[in-house]
């Protein structure tokens, strides 16, 4: 018996898919944050209605007692206020962003996306996106509740330009930290823990009351942490003076977080989503 040897036959190479690129990628993650966010209306409520509850408290029920030195009055200090609300409102909004990112990662989320072709660090970029959507639309809202219950300002157009930057910057900072809680967190309910402790930095500061009126052993963090100077060159700008050096100081706070923040999800990140 001839037994005849057979060649396999050749199959035509099966094309390897090129993956999705990095803005196709961040497009469908801050969509999809998005839509996670909007889903979650408690939470959407909430980092709404609590900023703007202080502001209201603060300029109603304390602001006729409080003399911030500015003439005293509702008005006033309504105008002192305003800044520590709209960045309290910012780190509400920010905080959301620890407890999602938690979220894909102990639920194995961020694993399976892993063995996908395209960038994963995409993930933790689109929840940064949504966090910076959230707090625009958080902080118009202040705001406009601001404006409709006596805020007044005689800041230029370019004045009121520079504060909102600095609150998208110190937003954008916030938000990177809070990724990076996120990351580190053993669960979201601890994620959300360690992220409330960072919402108290503006009630100890210059936000809502003179640092000079604090109990002394108090007053050296006061008038040194990073919000400080941030609420204080946001007040300054945002009612037409001039805020002096305390916008270099509050852009290098947020700069800096930023570089600790990033540098430390680039090492803790690949430890967290391994293949």
């Amino acid at each position: 018996m001839t037994i005849t040897a057979t060649r396999p036959s050749a199959h035509p190479a099966v094309p390897v898919a090129a993956g999705a690129g990095f803005l196709t990628s961040l497009k469908v993650f801050s969509v999809r944050s998005l839509k996670k966010s909007f889903r979650d209306g408690e939470s959407m409520l909430m980092a709404i209605l609590l900023p703007v509850l202080l502001m209201l408290i603060f300029t109603f029920i304390m602001g006729g007692a409080i003399d911030v030195g500015t003439g005293g009055g509702r008005e006033a200090y309504l105008a002192y206020v305003m800044p520590a609300v709209v960045l309290t409102a910012a780190g509400f909004g920010a905080s959301y962003t620890a407890v999602v990112v938690s979220q894909d990662v102990t639920t194995g989320f961020m694993n399976r996306l892993r063995t996908m072709p395209f960038p994963s660090v995409t993930v933790l970029l689109g929840h940064t996106v949504s966090s910076m959507a959230r707090n625009l639309m958080a902080t118009a809202v202040v705001f406009l509740v601001g404006f409709a219950v006596g805020f007044r300002t005689e800041a230029t157009v370019g004045q009121l330009l520079a504060a909102v930057g600095l609150i998208l910057l110190w937003i954008l900072a916030i938000t990177v930290i809070f990724a990076l809680l996120g990351l580190v967190a053993g669960s979201p309910e601890s994620a959300n823990g360690y992220g409330f402790i960072l919402l108290f930095l503006p009630y100890v500061s210059s936000g809502f009351a003179p640092v000079d009126t604090m109990p002394g052993w108090l007053q050296g963090f006061a008038e040194h942490q990073p919000m400080t100077p941030v609420i204080d060159a946001a007040r300054a700008l945002m009612n037409g003076r001039d805020p002096g050096a305390d916008p270099w100081i509050a852009v290098a706070w947020c700069l800096g977080f930023m570089v600790i923040a990033i540098w430390l999800i680039t090492v803790v990140f690949p430890r967290k989503t391994a293949r």
